[in-house]
């Protein structure tokens, strides 16, 4: 039996890369996906239709976007796409030619601006009949970004709703939303200090983990500093239990994902405490000196998942156990 069946009666939280990279342009997107091809999917592309497409030319930018996304270039199927805001004329152009073309390799529709759960629901429920309207075979997942006060109200409902499966923080809509009552620092190293802004980024955190969903967090606006961006990883990580961080330059990339994936020190640790509890045939253990029963099993677990994930290399060891 894996670990999952053991520890999770089958049905283990699921997780997915741990940078989210955004990107508008044909020239951004076409190196984004080159980069991906060479470092693997340990990396997410999203592909930008909100804040991408040129004024005038959103269904054409589209069309590019889908095109991309058909095409053999996208070899793993980690790209997804943030449509226009529900507002917009084009939110329903957007979803319409992306379940259209591309509704079974997408990987995620990401949806901006929402203010409730109720909004969100009605939302998916669109999204999902054009997908039946079009032979569409799955559900696309879902990715909301909470980016204002009455979004952060509902976030718990929100993450409740089954087809959601991560929730990004917009740390930029979010402190320009309180109209100069928060002061621009908090949009950078200063968010981890402003009351307001911790407050919305422990909420989004916290609902995420209740219903087993992903919570991301925000950009880093600087895209020169290597120790900034790392500093800003390990702080949402270590500190607020973010799993996920967009990226807005390729430099930032192996930043996230170094700052977000096990280390090797963890990725050994919990080989060895598995391995002895298969052993022990899932009962209780000491590994120095200190006693492991299940519910460190499933932590040291998730370990695994996300290394696998990340750097599937670092595995060999257990490789032919079949855990994945």
């Amino acid at each position: 039996m894996t670990p999952s069946e053991v520890l999770f009666d089958g049905i283990v939280p699921k997780t997915i890369p741990v940078c989210d990279h955004y990107c508008g342009t044909e020239l951004r997107m076409k190196k984004a996906m080159g980069l991906q091809n060479e470092m693997g999917p340990c990396f997410d592309i999203t592909f930008d239709l909100e804040d991408g497409a040129p004024i005038g030319q959103e269904t054409e930018h589209a069309a590019l976007v889908c095109d991309l996304i058909a095409s053999p270039a996208n070899q793993f199927n980690r790209i997804g796409v943030r449509v226009h805001d529900p507002k917009s004329p084009h939110f329903i152009n957007d979803v319409k030619k992306i379940v259209q073309t591309v509704g079974n390799q997408v990987a995620y529709i990401v949806i901006p601006k929402i203010d409730s759960a109720k909004q969100t629901s009605a939302l998916i429920e669109q999204i999902n009949e054009f997908a039946h309207q079009l032979d569409c075979i799955r559900e696309i997942p879902i990715h909301v970004l909470i980016e204002t006060n009455l979004a952060l109200a509902d976030v718990f409902q929100i993450a409740a709703i089954p087809q959601v499966e991560c929730l990004s923080f917009g740390l930029m809509d979010f402190v320009s939303g309180h109209y100069g009552a928060i002061p621009s620092d908090a949009m950078a190293q200063d968010q981890f200090n402003h009351p307001l802004v911790t407050r919305a980024m422990s909420e989004i955190a916290a609902a995420c983990h209740t219903y087993g969903k992903t919570p991301s967090h925000n950009v880093c606006t600087n895209i020169h500093s290597a120790e900034v961006v790392t500093s800003d990883s390990l702080q949402a990580k270590n500190h607020y239990g973010y799993t996920r961080k967009w990226s807005i330059h390729p430099m930032q990339i192996p930043l996230i994902v170094k700052a977000f994936s096990p280390s090797d020190a963890q990725i050994t640790e919990a080989i060895n405490i598995l391995k002895s509890a298969v052993a022990a045939n899932w009962g209780p253990i000491q590994y120095e000196g200190k006693l492991h029963d299940r519910a460190s099993f499933r932590y040291f677990w998730m370990i695994l998942q996300k290394a696998h994930q990340s750097h599937p290399n670092k595995l060999d060891e257990i490789a032919n156990l079949g855990w994945f």
